[in-house]
């Protein structure tokens, strides 16, 4: 099979509540906020999409539901709290509780995502994100993240492809992994060798279509750039 350029996925697309989960409690401006969704990245991963030819795979519903970024064992799956926010429905969940919500909405997530990857056949798996400029009351410098866990020949290959600041770039910010960040890139690129990078980008930056456009027209073509080189490297 040949194998496709790029798959990029979203994990943290969507802030839907849908009905059989409720609203865990929270009042609609938490539910709309950005620690409940990833505001902006669906735009930016559908304009990579296009400017790339790259299929994507989007989560439907809130991360504070289950963020599909992480494994069921983790604590943060189903979060308590999300940075100042108490998430009273996810309070005291027993072990069935959580088995429920990952049965109902991860394990279908990377079902999907593992359908697609075998349609695909991708060289490289893209993860496409975005965060708050303002986090427990610090501004944050970085305004583009280019995470990697411990494969980081697309991250060092897409470091270079960029320009200088601004916008400001950094590698392994404003997360890591030692942030429990990368989960999807472990599970689904690093077990078959593909090439894989997760971008963060702050939100303030992609907060309309206008924005998307710039941002994407800075990555789209250092993405190209990028998988061009690191393939060849791969190829060696």
């Amino acid at each position: 099979m040949t194998k496709g350029p790029l798959l990029l996925i979203c994990e943290h697309a969507s802030c839907a509540f849908p009905p059989e989960f409720g609203d865990l409690g929270l009042a609609e401006d938490v539910r709309r906020s950005h620690v409940a969704w990833d505001p902006g990245a669906l735009a930016l991963t559908r304009y990579l999409g296009d400017a790339l030819g790259a299929p994507l795979v989007a989560g439907n519903v809130s991360r504070l539901l289950y963020d599909c970024n992480r494994p069921p064992e983790a604590p943060d799956a189903t979060p308590a709290k999300s940075e100042v926010f108490d998430i009273p429905g996810n309070t005291g969940l027993d072990a069935a509780a959580r088995k429920d919500r990952a049965d109902a909405i991860y394990h279908p997530f990377s079902a999907v995502v593992e359908s697609a990857i075998a349609q695909v056949n991708p060289a490289a798996i893209v993860t496409i994100h975005s965060f708050t400029p303002i986090y427990f009351g610090a501004p944050r410098a970085v305004e583009i993240g280019v995470l990697h866990d411990a494969d980081t020949r697309l991250a060092d290959a897409l470091l270079a492809a960029l320009p200088g600041t601004p916008p400001q770039v950094d590698r392994n910010q404003p997360y890591g992994p030692e942030h429990g960040v990368t989960h999807t890139l472990k599970r689904h690129a690093l077990p078959d060798n593909r090439l894989n990078v997760m971008l963060e980008v702050r939100n303030d930056l992609i907060a309309d279509d206008a924005s998307v456009a710039r941002i994407g027209a800075l990555l789209a073509p250092a993405l190209k750039a990028a998988l061009a080189q690191a393939g060849q490297g791969a190829a060696q």
